[in-house]
């Protein structure tokens, strides 16, 4: 069965979320460099990143689609935590997210042939202090290896957060509420 909605990425969350809707959908994960500019705002480098998979995937398909991309990262005090590219790395952001509020960024684009709409999404969320002993277990767990921030909201990392103040599905990687009303200006129900 042919769909004409793409979801443009390789994250198994991003997948979950978007199936609570019921809405029909394809895969295509597209292969774009996720790096950071050099003094690039937080909510451009999510935004920049959503676009940028989203037209991608867009060009492979001559405007026959539309195509929804996502980009999540956690922000403490200015600076982009992204996925951790090693165990001390993924221990470094977890001791220093310990006791802080810090924000979750997604942007997230549509577009089909004709246009494109981007939004971002920032919900905070407040870690509660966390002990060595627990860093250390929930590094094992495999959880956060693949995650910004290295933690997963939705998962044991869950119990790492004292407050949240916003869009819970966004943490996980895709704000449902705004997506799917943007997802109407597409003509997708």
């Amino acid at each position: 069965m042919t769909t004409n909605l793409i979801l443009a990425s390789g994250s198994p969350r991003r997948k979950l979320l978007l199936e609570q809707l019921a809405i029909i959908f394809e895969i295509e994960p597209p292969d774009v460099d996720e790096s950071v500019v050099i003094g690039e705002a937080p909510e451009v480098y999510v935004t920049r990143l959503s676009e940028k998979k989203a037209q991608t995937i867009a060009r492979k398909h001559n405007g026959e689609a539309v195509i929804l991309a996502a980009d999540t990262t956690v922000v403490l005090h200015g600076k982009i935590l992204g996925k951790p590219e090693s165990k001390k790395h993924g221990l470094r952001m977890l001791n220093e997210l310990s006791g802080t509020r810090h924000d979750v960024l997604t942007g997230v684009s549509i577009c089909n042939g004709q246009k494109t709409e981007t939004f971002c999404v920032k919900t905070e969320v407040t870690f509660r202090q966390l002990g060595k002993k627990e860093i250390a277990w929930y590094w094992e767990t495999g959880e956060p290896h693949d995650k910004a921030g290295s933690y997963g909201l939705q998962g044991a990392g869950g119990a790492f957060v004292a407050t949240l103040r916003g869009s819970y599905s966004n943490v996980i990687g895709l704000p449902l509420s705004e997506t799917v009303l943007m997802l109407r200006n597409f003509s997708i129900e």
